[in-house]
């Protein structure tokens, strides 16, 4: 049994056990859990359910394992040739570590 999530305006397929870095979370502990109602497919051993836009009723239950990951660094560099212009600049993105503990459809 699988389900297509949407977490923070992005969307996952989730299965019970499997772990996701999503978006960071604000305001979560580890060990909590966090419900998400906005399930936009089902699939219960070959029955799949297509929301319009969503599935009356089923929610994806996690749960926190690390409430704060820092990705890779990622290097965002401009240049303009022969115009002696530079920007040299870094960034990385914060996630949140997730458990999936069950999908209730």
């Amino acid at each position: 049994m699988y389900a297509i999530v949407e977490i923070n305006g992005q969307q996952f397929k989730v299965e019970q056990g499997k772990k996701l870095f999503i978006n960071h979370i604000k305001d979560v502990e580890t060990g909590k859990t966090v419900e998400f109602d906005k399930v936009l497919l089902v699939d219960n051993d070959g029955t799949v359910t297509v929301g319009a836009p969503t599935v009356n009723g089923a929610k994806v239950v996690v749960e926190v394992v690390n409430p704060l990951v820092k990705g890779d660094k990622i290097i965002v560099f401009k240049m303009k040739r022969r115009k002696g212009y530079r920007k040299r600049n870094g960034h990385r993105q914060q996630f949140t570590e997730v458990e999936v503990k069950s999908v209730i459809a």
